[in-house]
């Protein structure tokens, strides 16, 4: 399996991190180098370049519900270890894990 964050949609809200059973996601600090926060397979226009996706801001920038949104990005540090149970997709409030499975089918998360 190959599992990535599209990190400029990423909120930070770490429901990915806590539902994967399998510790595939590690969330790292805005702040961090930038090496760092890229360290999963994404492609080059879905890395982490020091700017958010807009409309993804917009809609969750001051949302109250209790996640530090805006403060980490997440980080499929152990795609490998993915069991496509699919939770983290339907978590993602920000739209933005993608899941390729060993024969080439991609997954992508929508927010339930």
């Amino acid at each position: 399996m190959k599992v990535y964050v599209d990190k400029p949609k990423c909120t930070g809200c770490s429901h990915c991190h806590d539902v994967c059973p399998v510790s595939v996601f590690e969330m790292v600090p805005i702040d961090a180098p930038a090496e760092k926060i890229n360290a999963d397979v994404a492609p080059p226009e879905e890395q982490w370049k020091g700017q958010n996706d807009p409309a993804v801001y917009q809609k969750w920038n001051g949302v109250n519900d209790g996640h530090n949104h805006y403060k980490e990005k997440s980080v499929a540090v152990n795609g490998e270890a993915c069991i496509l149970c699919q939770a983290c997709l339907i978590e993602c409030e920000g739209e933005c894990i993608t899941i390729i499975d060993d024969a080439g089918t991609k997954y992508k998360s929508i927010y339930k």
